[in-house]
C-alpha cells in the first residue's frame, strides 16, 4: 500500500497543480522563517540553488516530524536577479518597487521540491527558468497594479502568468510548472516509484 502524501505548503498554486495531476494529498502548512533561511544562506555564501533546496527541505522536515509515515512534500521558489534574492512584496508600494527593478532585465526563478519519509530526505529536485521582463511603461505598471491589486503580493516577483502578468514579459524560457513554483513532472515521476500513482 502506498504511503499517504502530505503537502507542507499553503500555496494555492501548488495545491492546484497536484490536484489537477490526480495526486491525492492532505495539506499541513509548514511554519518556516524563509527570510532568515535566505539571509543565513547568503551570509554563508551559498548559491541560490542551494538556498531554495534548503528551504524546500526545511518545509518538508518541519511537517515530517508529525507525519512519520507519510511522503511529505516541501517546496519553495526563489527569484534571483543578478545575485539578489527577492521575497514576496510586503505591500503594493513594495510590489511597484520590485517590478521597477525587474523592468527591462532578465532574472531566474528556481523552484525546488523535497520529499521526507520516515524522518529522512527521500528525494529532491530543482529546476530553473529564465524570464525576460520587457521595458514596460509607467502607465502599464499602474494598470497592472490596479488590475491585480493585492494578488501581486502572493507571488515572488509580483506577477501572475495566468493573467495580465504575462504582458510583463518579452521572453520566457523554462518549464511552466517550475515558473508556477513546483518541478511537477520530476515529482510525479518520483511518486510513481512509490506506488502513489499508476505507472
Amino acid at each position: 500500500m502506498a504511503p499517504p502524501v502530505v503537502l507542507a505548503s499553503a500555496s494555492a498554486a501548488r495545491q492546484h497543480m497536484l490536484a489537477a495531476a490526480g495526486v491525492a494529498f492532505s495539506v499541513v502548512p509548514a511554519a518556516v522563517d524563509e527570510d532568515r533561511l535566505k539571509a543565513d544562506g547568503r551570509a554563508a555564501g551559498r548559491s541560490s540553488d542551494a538556498i531554495v533546496r534548503a528551504l524546500a527541505r526545511a518545509k518538508a522536515a518541519a511537517v515530517a516530524a508529525s507525519q512519520p509515515d507519510a511522503l511529505v512534500i516541501g517546496a519553495d521558489q526563489v527569484l534571483d536577479l543578478d545575485g539578489t534574492l527577492f521575497s514576496k512584496a510586503a505591500d503594493r508600494a513594495d510590489a511597484r518597487h520590485q517590478l521597477e527593478q525587474l523592468r527591462g532585465r532578465s532574472h531566474t526563478l528556481i523552484s525546488a521540491v523535497a520529499v521526507m519519509h520516515g524522518g529522512h530526505l527521500a528525494w529532491e529536485a530543482a529546476d530553473t527558468a529564465t524570464l525576460s521582463v520587457r521595458a514596460f511603461t509607467h502607465d502599464f505598471l499602474d494598470a497592472y497594479l490596479a488590475w491585480h491589486g493585492d494578488e501581486t503580493l502572493t507571488t515572488v516577483g509580483c506577477y501572475r502568468l495566468e493573467g495580465l502578468g504575462v504582458q510583463l514579459f518579452e521572453r520566457i524560457d523554462g518549464d511552466h510548472f517550475t515558473i508556477l513554483g513546483l518541478p511537477l513532472l520530476p515529482l510525479l515521476g518520483y511518486l510513481r516509484t512509490q506506488g502513489v500513482l499508476i505507472t
